[in-house]
This record gives C-alpha cells, sequence and structure tokens, in this order.
C-alpha cells in the first residue's frame, strides 16, 4: 500500500504578525493569513483528497475550510485530529518569540531557535523549552513525538492505497516531522505560512517528496 499526505501549514496569524510564540495558544488568521489559505487551495485544486484533517486550532481549521474551498473535485468533511498540532510552549505561549528562545538557548550558548538547531537540533530544542519552563509545561521531545505517533498510526489505519490525504497544521511540527523522517532536508528556515509539504507513506517506509513548497512554480 502506498499513500500520500498533504502537509499544510496555516496561514498566518496575528500572533505570527506580530512574532509571538504560538504552539497550544490560537489566535485568529490575518486577512493576509485568508488569503494564503485560499492561494494554497487553488495550487491544490487538482488534487482529489479522500481525507482532510486539521488540528484542534481555530487557525488550522480556518486554513483547511479555505484550501478545501478552492477544490473542484468531491471532497470529505475535514475532521479535527488534535495530534497534530503545534509544539506546546508552556510557560513561553504568547511570548516574544525572540525573547523567549533566548531564554530557553542562553545556557545551552545559543540566541535563537535557529542557532539551537544548528548547533543542537531541533530535537533537543523541544527539552531545552521544557527545562527552561518553571512550570514545566512545555513539551519535551518524547511528549511531543508520542502524540505525532498516534496520530499517524490514526490515518494508517483509515488510508487506503493511491490515496491522498491534506492534514493542516503548523511550522514547528511540520518541519519535526519532516527532519524525523529525513534529516538530510535543511529546515533551518521556517516553513512559509499556507507551505505544502508532501509525504508518501507505504506499510513500512516515510519518504519525503518535497518540503516548504509556496510558489506557483513548485511542483504540487
Amino acid at each position: 500500500m502506498s499513500f500520500n499526505i498533504y502537509l499544510v501549514r496555516h496561514g498566518q496569524t496575528i500572533l505570527n504578525r506580530y512574532n509571538r510564540m504560538q504552539g497550544w495558544c490560537d489566535s485568529s488568521l490575518t486577512d493576509l493569513g485568508v488569503k494564503q489559505a485560499h492561494t494554497t487551495g487553488k495550487r491544490l485544486a487538482h488534487i482529489k483528497f479522500d481525507h482532510a484533517f486539521h488540528s484542534d486550532t481555530m487557525r488550522a481549521a480556518t486554513t483547511c475550510e479555505g484550501v478545501l474551498s478552492e477544490n473542484k473535485n468531491t471532497l470529505p468533511q475535514p475532521i479535527e485530529l488534535a495530534n497534530f498540532r503545534e509544539q506546546g510552549y508552556g510557560y513561553f505561549e504568547g511570548a516574544d518569540s525572540g525573547n523567549a528562545w533566548f531564554i530557553i538557548g542562553g545556557s545551552h550558548g545559543c540566541k535563537t531557535f535557529a542557532e539551537i538547531i544548528e548547533k543542537y537540533s531541533i530535537e533537543e530544542a523541544r527539552d531545552f523549552a521544557k527545562a527552561a519552563d518553571p512550570f514545566n509545561n512545555a513539551e519535551n521531545n518524547a511528549e511531543f513525538w508520542q502524540r505525532l505517533d498516534e496520530g499517524f498510526a490514526k490515518v494508517k489505519n483509515i488510508a487506503h492505497d493511491n490515496q491522498n490525504i491534506l492534514i493542516v497544521s503548523h511550522g514547528t511540527t511540520i518541519r519535526s516531522i519532516i527532519h524525523h523522517f529525513d534529516p538530510t532536508i535543511d529546515i533551518s528556515i521556517s516553513p512559509k505560512n499556507g507551505c505544502v509539504s508532501k509525504l508518501v507513506l507505504t506499510n513500512d517506509s516515510v519518504n519525503v517528496a518535497y518540503f516548504n513548497h509556496y510558489l506557483d512554480t513548485d511542483t504540487y
């Protein structure tokens, strides 16, 4: 069996616009974010999705609605799947992103999220955030991947051969998934709002077809 997963990052939100940490907390799409959702939908309009999922956030649900509204095929009703929500930042939710990552990475010799990824890894960045959280509520890497693995198991359980599945998720979650299945891909730059990444799954493998496509000239 082989099937495709199209991972779409939600459109720009209010907190994205102001460079705020946005994990399990939520905010609505900006006008640009709504436009991005519809633009992505037009790029994917030729694909007949057999299943559609979005995380349990308003920003993902609104994006999913915009993407599907541009599709010309008969489509299923989208389903909420909380497993594909963004990484949980605990105490740092809503904080200025630059300040938060400076606090999280400072004791490790890093001033930014990009430096943490370059010097360590995106997996260790989660563990560092957990350790720096005074309330211990941020997700560490083991907690993060426990729910992601459960999410992939749910998708595999309903998928059939040659099907196309849409999952609207989040920036750090998407690049974590890409890195997990293909560490050779450069994830140092955050995926664009509304971008598409494609996975091809078989019974015993997950292959990354592409990551962070957001231009009209890109393949979809």
